[in-house]
């Protein structure tokens, strides 16, 4: 790096010396001419750090003004590319490099013009990702500019979204986009939501209000708009412009949604931020029990013991990370209410975290766990520790304190420590345990340590001791610290550390690693220091300090015993032992492993020894690797490591004990020339290099001692023939360069200096050039001389190689000795080993800058986890660990070598990547696969180096070319595939670089080499084609810049600090820029154009192979745009295709026409309507959803239909259906008369060319006819569907043509409704709905002949519909009366309307015509009362049908007529159907059931019997019907009509059968299954009551069945909505009334139910085991029993139990519900009980059965945990436990 004198002008225009300090330095010149710089917004600490620190401030200044010149210059001159993109790429890496180091004005100028430049309106894609990604990462950090310095419109960023997420053309492929797209574009707008202007709110309220129709799916996109762009970090002033304008319409709207419909989460997301941005400002307390209620509905736990869940409950549960934000940010303040529900939460759920359950809700629940303790500590910090910004402070009284922290740590630590064993392994506890020992190491870290010592004893549950150690591994650091909460933290530190030795284990690989990294962290910690010593010095120590100081001693024990098992684990991983001699030698992927665990942990440990420690250290490690011979693969490396570590510690001491040794015994053994011919060398020599080529990894200063023997061996062992040995070798060659020349920090204690030296210098790292290299440089000479001249052995080349490739640290990159690869290709290709390292050689020298890029990125992410694992989340402000920030500033010097340095492209690198693309077309594969990545590699590395070599390429695939091989093309392909992450050749987003490739692949079909026969060159051309098309993004033709960049551009230039010598531009060049520009867009479309001739000639030449035909006709598809019409010939060309012979291209054909009928669609004119005016009632003072007087005349209304052209004229269509429900927007257009419309019926000479040709092609009889054989072939038997595409094609034609091509189609149509096959008929259906909805713009007259010819048509398809095709029509009618005004489509209704269940065709016809009714009402949504109160009419006297089909139609039918009766806020009572009314006429009817007494029984005959049946009957098969109805509307409505359902609650009570049994009929299995789904069902308080005002009355019923469904019916109730009967206290009470009576049960199965029911309500703690209950359940079990009277033997046995043994049973069975309702501990009051029990074990049946069930569960519930459980018993009771647990009985 250039250091640039203090005075140079280029940095400092205005003439102050240049400091090299920056900043405001109160030295500077105080004269009046200069002002010192503003300060720079936020830089990054760590570049001070580095040794050539003071020199960075210049060189960020003249960066700084570079770019901010030159990008303001791209925007001037309107160059976008590559001027615009380029410098804000360079902005990018200058954030990277300096962090932000600019003022604030300059920031505020970035970010302003990087917005307007994201939002030009035709911006090519890449690009505004591009700009985005920039801005969001200037916006990133949003405490810098507050909203008084920069405010952004939203307006702009809405039609963004609005014109990409909802893209209208992207479907028919004029459009493609990116799918990144969406997230980036959401990220944008997170970013700039705080600096949207105060007025936004009221605005962006006033867009979307109209969009929320809950039936409609705008509703999901009105919903996800507001939860994106609401601003809510409004200052506390402004609140009444901010939230308070929607907060309550919006909560009053979830509150009263009861069915999770899909936007129900995002509301939920809009809260939690709400919340967490307005601490204190809002009160949730009215809400609580709600949000709690909802958050553990989400979790989707199963509860009760059959349960069915609803598929949308799963699908659309709210995200567990914004569930956790929302209770975070209400926690604290004055009530404490959430921290009660919370832990109410916490005791529900508890028992689920047990380790032995497990399912799909497992992960929520670790992820609630993982998230909610980093959410208080994320708050905690904000309250506490973060510096003050603008945004808006926690008020004090909302404050957490210090009993709030520890009230919330107690409610989760349970759970937590349970979760520690989960099957999905430990780590979500781990990382919980981190932030509870944050807050509260006292409550957290004992228990912790309480299961870890039982772990570290036991040798038989080795995944109980991994768990614990990564927990304890997670709460290291505040263990270590201790402080005023838990003092006696460190002194755990040392036995821990003793007990986890034995986990070096070679047999266990996954303890052994636990085990180091559990070692590393603690010895990184704390110094390994004995300071026993101190004791005799000092009397001022406390307690804790004193047995710390004694405990040292042990230390230099530890860490003997330490290398001794480590020298243990090498030894028995050595090759011998491992494996066969035939097996490979490399090291295994696990070995690898535990060599790197091994290593570091051995380094942290002697870089924390004190000088004394590290002495004994360093002798054993000596004598260990002297005394022994280790072969070199595998031990050796182990050994060589720790040898190194050493040496990197402490390298004085430690290299005067290596260096002389290794090199004595070298020398020694190389003393005989013979040895350096030998092939296979002594062991001894081999592993004394590696030891040497190991300990030389250290500073080059203290190399230079030892210069003169390090020479010699290099020259006696470079030579060798043995492989092995040269190898290592050069790896000593390699060190030795490396420590020569590299920056590096010389040391990492964890106290800066060492421990035995006074603090010098406060970061050391050095830099220096070795003065040995000179000996070196001759040897690399001769080298070179020899590899480039000498034809010798190959060995030879490679060993010559093997030395050049690692000495490449000296050679400035520059030497050039590049003939030898085209050499060696030519003269021995085969000699591929050479090549290889060849191929090394050059990718390093294109890419090696001190350090690989690969290895840079896996360091920076390792650094970032160890961060993570040792941070303080808590205070923050960056306090790491030392060693921890040297790593980081070494990365920073990394990253600046890697990012400044070589990025130009220069002549030599042009040879080298020429070289490497010789060398990805050779004839070996592996040769070829390695090239081909440090090709990719490359082109990545270097700006526009593509464009240079894609013709190279491109050479290999001519079809002219005699000369190329089938491996050269296979190579050539390859090149221009590239790899899964890099740069594709193929498709760079540029008419260039696509104009010459896209041809190129397509003619290449016809070139000698390519052969159809190879499925390697087949795959090879398909994924081609597939990632073009995967990864094709529209490439822009309009490449304007707005004027207002460009203002902002000149004030980017003009901004002082640092300012630039660039005086503005002239109107000369700005003239010349814009006519440059111009030219650029010419030349886009000029060669867009060339690109489609181009790929047309390709596939007209003569016998191109049908796969390349194929992908031209993707590639051309790939180019249709919105903003130009394709040229004529490609119509012409598409249009043909419609009638290719491959389906394939008719496919892709179908949908290109589609595209190309939109591209020629003329716009159609839109006038202003006020609807107030229209329905001649005032606007509503306040919001009012729903059917208003003023939405009146948009429904549908038999009496005034526009049948009449005047009528139809006069008539104001409004064709989206969700206008007006909730309120109309600002301005409301429709479309304007017919007379402002573009002109239909237009002649042939008035079209233009493109729309000419395809006229003549429509109107051609033949063509017709051959389309039409196409379309209705099949095309996959039972899998084909009604085809939107072609639909498409059809609705375009009939738009853009009116009637034009009727005549010609209506034979085919009248032909093809005649026809009954499935494919003909889906081929009508898509013509059909294609002309309906095409028809939208035709003239009243014209229309009125269409619906006289399809009315008949659509009659005779309805009665010829069968199984396969009724799916079609349904799509068919749904998708014709999709956003169309009803009103326009009344022949369609009447047609449908017309007696949907005539009986004709029987029952299967019936159903599907109310299917296709309700696609078509559906669609319609709230516009059709009249209609829907017409087919329920129809539909009620038909509701006992006797078939199944048609019953499961009607019931959903049903939910789609009541539907839109909602139960929703500021709602008007709708006009359609309601609930209410009508099950009221059902409970009528089914009168006779719910009186009768005995059982129901489903014994109606399948054939409706002649005459009237009974009452009974009919009423059986009523409900039949009606249960289809309520399991139809459980998934889809969005509010449950709860009192109306109540009514049939008892009935359905009584059916449901009480086994779980398949056989059942139809009757009971719908019951069965209504009550579960109503069970899960969300309640309102007010609902609570009713509800149980019903089970109660139920409780009484007579038939057993019923007394048992309503126990399990209450246990789902009550876990789905738990906070809200918690918050209400006479509902607990009635509950528990309704449990210990139905205990008393005479019947068995009723009593045993209520005894599980009752324990499971303990066990989520919805009840307590207080005083009067338990005295209850004693006096119960004091019940006398009846006495045995003396029977006869052949008497009658009595079966009736009793009244007093039923209670006495009724006792027990409460003592057992609530010894179960705890399975997992054993709580003070469960030994008594226990003992109760007991007494009853010889009572007669059921009680003793019911005691054995109890004992035996609680001892297979305790039986994991018995040792710890057996603690709560005194030891009479363990003696009776024992006694009862092992029961005779068992041996009997």
């Amino acid at each position: 790096m250039t250091h640039s004198p203090p005075g140079s002008p280029r940095c400092c225009v205005t003439g102050a010396p240049g400091k090299a300090g920056g900043g405001d330095d109160p030295s500077g010149p105080s004269g009046g001419t200069v002002m010192a710089p503003p300060p720079p917004q936020k830089e990054i600490v760590y570049n001070k750090l580095l040794p050539y620190g003071e020199r960075l401030e210049a060189e960020a200044a003249r960066f700084l003004a570079h770019i901010k010149d030159n990008l303001a210059r791209a925007v001037q001159l309107q160059e976008l590319w590559p001027g615009g993109l380029f410098w804000t790429r360079k902005l990018s890496t200058y954030i990277r490099l300096y962090g932000r180091k600019f003022s604030r004005e300059d920031h505020v100028l970035f970010i302003k013009l990087l917005y307007e430049l994201v939002t030009i309106p035709r911006l090519e894609i890449s690009m505004m990702q591009g700009f985005a990604r920039l801005l969001i990462n200037l916006l990133k950090k949003k405490e810098l500019l507050s909203r008084d310095d920069l405010e952004l419109p939203w307006r702009p960023l809405y039609e963004m979204l609005e014109r990409i997420l909802y893209s209208k053309t992207e479907n028919l492929g004029l459009n493609w986009f990116p799918n990144s797209v969406e997230s980036v574009l959401k990220t944008l707008v997170k970013s700039c939501r705080p600096y949207f202007p105060e007025d936004a709110t009221a605005e962006m309220l006033d867009e979307w209000r109209p969009l929320m129709c809950p039936f409609d799916v705008t509703m999901q996109k009105a919903i996800t708009y507001f939860e994106l762009f609401l601003p809510t970090t409004l200052p506390p002033a402004l609140h009444q412009k901010g939230f308070k304008l929607w907060f309550d319409e919006f909560i009053g709207l979830w509150v009263s949604v009861q069915n999770l419909p899909q936007w129900e989460g995002h509301l939920v997301n809009l809260f939690a931020r709400l919340a967490t941005d307005n601490i204190g400002y809002i009160d949730w307390d009215p809400y609580v029990p709600k949000i709690f209620t909802r958050i553990l509905r989400s979790l989707n736990l199963p509860v009760g013991s059959n349960q069915v869940v609803v598929p949308r409950f799963l699908t659309n549960a709210y995200d567990v990370g914004h569930a956790v934000m929302w209770i975070t940010a209400m926690m604290g303040g004055p009530s404490k209410l959430v921290q009660k529900h919370l832990s109410g939460l916490f005791n529900s759920i508890a028992s689920f975290y047990h380790p032995s359950n497990n399912g799909r809700w497992l992960n929520k629940l670790m992820k609630l766990l993982q998230r909610l303790p980093s959410g208080v500590v994320r708050r905690l910090h904000r309250e506490r520790y973060k510096k003050m910004t603008w945004l808006t402070p926690v008020p004090e009284s909302h404050k957490l304190t210090d009993q709030d922290v520890t009230d919330f740590v107690e409610c989760i630590i349970q759970p937590v420590l349970l979760a520690m064993f989960s099957k999905t392994g430990s780590l979500e506890a781990a990382q919980a345990l981190q932030n509870l020992a944050l807050m509260r190491p006292e409550l957290v870290i004992p228990p912790v340590l309480e299961k870890t010592y039982p772990a570290l004893e036991t040798l038989t549950e080795p995944h109980q001791l991994t768990a614990t150690l990564s927990c304890v591994i997670g709460v290291a650091r505040s263990l270590v610290s201790g402080g005023k909460w838990f003092p006696e933290g460190p002194t755990h530190m040392l036995p821990l550390l003793m007990r986890a030795l034995p986990g070096v284990d070679p047999n266990d690989f996954s303890k052994c690693m636990i085990t180091f990294q559990f070692i590393a962290t603690f010895s990184t910690l704390v110094p390994l220091v004995d300071c026993s010593s101190v004791l005799q010095e000092r009397d001022d120590l406390s307690e804790v300090e004193r047995e710390l100081c004694s405990a040292t001693a042990e230390f230099e024990d530890f860490v003997l015993q330490f290398m001794d098992r480590c020298f243990g684990l090498i030894e028995s991983s050595t090759l011998e032992q491992t494996r066969e001699e035939t097996e490979t030698e490399k090291m295994t992927h696990l070995e690898s492993l535990v060599e790197l665990g091994l290593s570091s942990t051995f380094s942290t440990i002697l870089t924390q020894c004190s000088k004394d420690i590290f002495k004994v250290a360093l002798e054993k490690v000596f004598n260990f690797a002297v005394s022994n011979i280790f072969e070199t693969r595998v031990a050796g490396r182990m050994v060589a490591d720790m040898c190194r570590a050493a040496v990197k510690c402490r390298p004085e001491e430690s290299l005067k004990l290596f260096v002389p040794h290794c090199c004595n015994v070298i020398t020694h053994l190389t003393v005989n020339d013979d040895v350096l011919r030998d092939e296979e060398l002594d062991k001894e020599l081999l592993w004394n290099l590696q030891l040497l080529s190991e300990i030389t990894r250290v500073d080059g200063k203290k190399l230079l001692v030892y210069r003169e023997q390090l020479g010699k061996i290099l020259q006696r062992t470079l030579h060798l023939t043995c492989k092995q040995g040269y190898i290592l070798s050069c790896n000593l060659l390699h060190h030795l360069l490396r420590s020569a020349t590299l920056i590096y920090p010389t040391e990492y204690c964890s106290v800066p200096g060492g421990f035995d030296k006074p603090v010098s210098e406060y970061f050391p790292i050095k830099t220096k050039l070795n003065v040995g290299c000179s000996l070196l440089w001759l040897e690399l000479i001769q080298l070179k001389k020899k590899a480039c001249f000498l034809l010798c052995s190959r060995d030879d080349v490679q060993q010559c190689l093997a030395i050049v490739h690692n000495s490449l640290f000296l050679s400035d990159n520059k030497f050039l000795f590049l003939p030898l690869a085209g050499y060696i290709l030519d003269n021995s290709e085969d000699d591929t080993k050479s090549l290889f390292l060849i191929i090394k050689i050059i990718s390093d020298v294109l890419q090696f800058q001190g350090s690989h890029k690969h290895e840079f990125d896996s360091r920076w992410k390792s650094f970032n986890l160890v961060k993570k694992s040792m941070e303080n989340r808590l205070q923050g402000k960056k306090q790491h660990i030392r060693a921890l920030l040297i790593d980081r500033v070494m990365l920073q010097h990394e990253l600046r070598t890697l990012t400044m340095e070589g990025c130009e492209y220069k002549t030599s690198h042009q040879e080298m990547i020429r070289d490497l693309l010789c060398l990805s077309t050779s004839s070996y594969g592996q040769v070829r696969s390695k090239a081909q990545q440090a090709f990719f590699t490359a082109l990545g590395t270097y700006n526009f180096c593509c464009r240079d070599i894609i013709p190279l390429v491109l050479e290999f695939l001519r079809p002219d070319r005699q000369d190329v091989t089938q491996k050269q093309f296979k190579g050539a392909l390859y090149c221009l595939l590239g790899n899964h992450s890099g740069v594709c050749l193929a498709n760079l987003h540029d008419w260039d670089c696509i104009a010459q490739t896209w041809p190129a692949i397509v003619s290449s079909g016809l070139s000698k080499a390519m052969s159809l026969e190879k499925p390697s060159i087949v795959r090879l051309f398909d994924d081609l084609a597939e990632k073009i098309h995967r990864q094709y993004e529209t490439i822009g033709l309009d490449f304007a810049v707005p004027e207002k960049c460009i203002e902002i551009a000149v004030m980017l230039q003009k901004s002082e600090h640092p300012s630039s010598d660039f005086t503005g531009l002239c109107s000369e060049e700005i003239q010349l820029g814009i006519q440059r520009q111009k030219e650029k867009n010419a030349e886009a479309v000029r060669n867009y154009e060339n690109l489609i001739n181009m790929l047309l000639d390709c596939v007209e030449q003569r016998n191109l192979p049908w796969k390349f035909e194929h992908i031209s006709i993707g590639f051309l598809s790939l180019l249709l745009r919105d903003d130009r019409i394709l040229p004529v010939r490609a119509i012409k060309f598409f249009v043909q295709c419609l009638n290719h012979d491959a389906i394939v291209v008719r496919k892709v054909a179908i949908s290109a026409v589609a595209g190309i009928l939109k591209q020629l669609k003329r716009t159609h004119k839109k006038v202003p309507i006020c609807p107030y005016e229209i329905s001649g009632s005032p606007k509503p003072s306040s919001i009012q959803a729903g059917d208003r007087p003023d939405n009146q005349w948009l429904h549908y209304d038999s009496q005034s239909l526009p049948k009449t052209k005047e009528a139809w004229e006069s008539c104001c269509f409004v064709e989206k259906t969700h206008w007006g429900y909730y309120t109309w927007p600002q301005t409301m257009t429709v479309y304007a008369p017919v007379e402002h419309q573009p002109k239909l019926g237009r002649r042939r000479d008035e079209l233009t060319e493109a729309e000419q040709i395809i006229y003549d092609h429509f109107s051609d009889p033949k063509f017709v006819e051959q389309l039409i054989k196409f379309l209705s072939l099949e095309d996959r038997k039972g899998k084909d569907k009604f085809n939107p595409r072609r639909f498409c094609l059809f609705k375009g034609l009939f738009r853009n043509f009116d009637d034009a091509f009727l005549p010609v189609l209506q034979p085919h149509l009248e032909e093809l409704v005649a026809d009954s096959h499935e494919s003909t008929q889906r081929c009508v259906a898509e013509i059909i709905a294609g002309l309906i909805r095409g028809s939208k713009h035709w003239t009243f007259e014209k229309v009125e002949k269409l619906w006289k010819l399809l009315c008949p048509l659509l009659r005779t398809a309805l009665s010829n519909i069968t199984v396969e095709t009724y799916n079609d029509w349904g799509t068919c009618i749904a998708t014709s009366c999709e956003s169309r005004d009803p009103r326009k489509l009344h022949w369609l209704f009447e047609l449908l309307l017309e007696s949907p269940l005539s009986g004709e065709g029987g029952s299967f016809v019936d159903a599907c015509r109310l299917y296709v009714l309700q696609g078509g009402l559906a669609q319609q949504e709230w516009r059709v009362p009249e209609l829907l109160h017409r087919l329920l009419k129809y539909l009620e006297p038909k509701l006992t049908q006797v078939y199944k089909n048609v019953r499961e139609r009607i019931g959903s039918v049903l939910t789609y007529i009541f539907m839109i009766d909602v139960s929703l806020p500021n709602t008007a009572a709708t006009k359609s159907p309601r609930v209410h009314e009508f099950t009221t006429r059902i409970l009528e009817n089914l009168k006779p059931l719910m009186e009768a007494d005995e059982e129901i029984q489903n014994h109606v005959m399948e054939e409706n019997g002649i005459g009237e049946q009974d009452e009974r009957t009919q009423g059986i098969k009523l409900l039949k019907t009606i249960l289809k109805w309520l399991m139809a509307s459980a998934g889809r409505s969005f509010s449950t009509a709860v009192t109306e359902q109540l009514q049939l609650l008892p009935l359905f009570f009584k059916i449901a059968p009480v086994e779980n049994d398949n056989s059942y009929d139809e009757l009971k299995r719908d019951a069965k299954m209504c009550l579960s789904l109503m069970s899960q069902g969300l309640l309102y308080p007010q609902q609570v009551p009713l509800v149980l005002q019903v089970l109660k009355q139920t409780a009484r019923s007579n038939s057993w069945h019923a007394r048992y469904t309503v126990l399990t019916y209450l246990q789902t109730m009550v876990f789905y909505n738990l906070f809200i009967f918690l918050n209400n206290e006479e509902a607990v009470n009635d509950i528990r009334w309704l449990v210990i009576k139905l205990l008393e049960d005479e019947q068995l199965e009723v009593r045993e139910m209520a005894a599980t029911t009752l324990s499971g309500l303990l066990q989520c703690n919805f009840l307590t085991m207080d005083g009067p209950m338990q005295t209850h359940f004693e006096q119960l079990c004091k019940m006398r029993l009846p006495k045995k009277r003396k029977r006869d033997l052949g008497s009658v046995v009595d079966t009736i139990p009793s009244g007093d043994l039923v209670k006495r049973h009724a006792g027990v069975l409460g003592l057992s519900a609530c010894i179960l309702s705890s399975p997992y501990d054993v709580p003070t009051w469960m030994p008594q009980l226990l003992m109760d029990l007991s007494a009853h074990l010889n009572d007669p049946q059921p009680i003793e059965m019911t005691v054995k069930k109890t004992l035996s569960n609680f001892r297979r519930t305790h039986h994991d945990n018995w040792q710890e459980h057996k603690q709560q018993f005194t030891d009479d009771q363990l003696l009776v436990l024992t006694d009862l647990l092992v029961s005779p009985c068992y041996y009997a």
